[in-house]
């Protein structure tokens, strides 16, 4: 395949913009923008990152293209592409836009990223029905909508957005990977019908419990850091999960484990485990290679707070003599 590209300056900078940022924000609106030139009309992979372009145009030449990337550029609107109905991938990461739209001849995508933009509401996407992933990452949606009709999706990406409930995904069935971390959601549901679902993220959220993941059978990777979990629970079901992340939470006990037997790596650094004796729950899990329990009071030296226990390693090498990993370093 060949890729396309046009003669133009690189900016120094493509920097993803956020709420914070507002002179970044300002200074990249005024920056000064170049016109978009195809090289090739034949072109099925079209490559322009990061080249300052402001507005999409002159694109009717390209009849074969099926990749197009229009990364870290200056686009404040979707427009200009009604002729590519051979587009299967299409990349708009890191721009200005701040609606979907202009999108109903790409019938053929089958893969789409609007992430790091202004977008607030997700619509515009009503004929895209052969969608299969699909990015969100970083904008301001506040609601999961109008996307119940790509039952080809396979996987969701809706991280770093305002979203408070998970809602209006019954009908993706055939997700496998579903991201909704750092949010505002409050609890987990609305999972019911994913079966199946391998990878579950939803890391810095605001859930006390964890729940509704009874019918996710097929679950592999479940990452729930960063919420304000207390107690490991829910997970009877769950049997085929080999990536456990429960980090940051507030879980005093290793309970309900016991059956996870497949389960690789278990990641429960920053929580409040204090007992050795708990380990004791996890001998069951000998596929267990990697564990992290940095910065629990087991972890700490009791005569000196804040400080590790030099017996640390030790004595988890103990419990769990087959462990190959402890935290960052390998185990001898």
């Amino acid at each position: 395949m060949s890729s396309s590209g046009q003669e133009v300056n690189m900016p120094s900078n493509g920097e993803a913009v956020s709420d914070g940022e507002d002179e970044e924000v300002a200074q990249r609106d005024n920056e000064e923008t170049e016109e978009l030139r195809i090289v090739d009309p034949d072109a099925e992979v079209v490559d322009l990152n990061h080249c300052r372009i402001g507005v999409i145009a002159n694109l009717e030449a390209l009849n074969k293209v099926e990749s197009l990337c229009l990364r870290q550029n200056l686009i404040k609107k979707i427009e200009g592409l009604s002729t590519l109905t051979t587009l299967t991938d299409l990349d708009l990461y890191d721009n200005q836009i701040t609606k979907i739209e202009n999108l109903q001849a790409l019938t053929n995508l089958e893969q789409l990223d609007v992430s790091f933009n202004r977008i607030s509401k997700i619509e515009g996407l009503d004929t895209l029905v052969n969608i299969k992933k699909i990015f969100f990452i970083n904008n301001k949606i506040t609601k999961i909508e109008n996307i119940g009709h790509m039952v080809q999706m396979e996987m969701l990406e809706l991280g770093s957005n305002r979203i408070r409930d998970i809602e209006n995904i019954s009908t993706l069935t055939n997700l496998t990977s579903l991201y909704l971390g750092k949010n505002k959601i409050t609890r987990l549901q609305g999972l019911d019908t994913l079966v199946q679902l391998r990878c579950l993220s939803i890391q810095s959220n605001r859930i006390l419990k964890i729940e509704g993941v009874e019918k996710l059978v097929n679950l592999e990777e479940f990452y729930i850091s960063h919420n304000g979990i207390e107690k490991i629970e829910g997970l009877d079901t769950n049997v085929k999960l080999t990536t456990l992340d429960l980090a940051g939470n507030r879980i005093k006990r290793l309970e309900n484990m016991d059956h996870l037997t497949l389960l690789e790596e278990f990641w429960f650094n920053d929580n409040k485990l204090s007992e050795w004796k708990d380990l004791e729950h996890l001998t069951p899990l000998k596929s267990l290679e990697t564990i992290y329990l940095e910065r629990n009071p087991l972890w700490e030296d009791g005569s000196a707070p804040g400080k590790v226990d030099p017996n640390y390693r030790r004595k988890v090498k103990l419990a769990l003599p087959w462990i190959k990993q402890i935290d960052a370093t390998m185990a001898r």
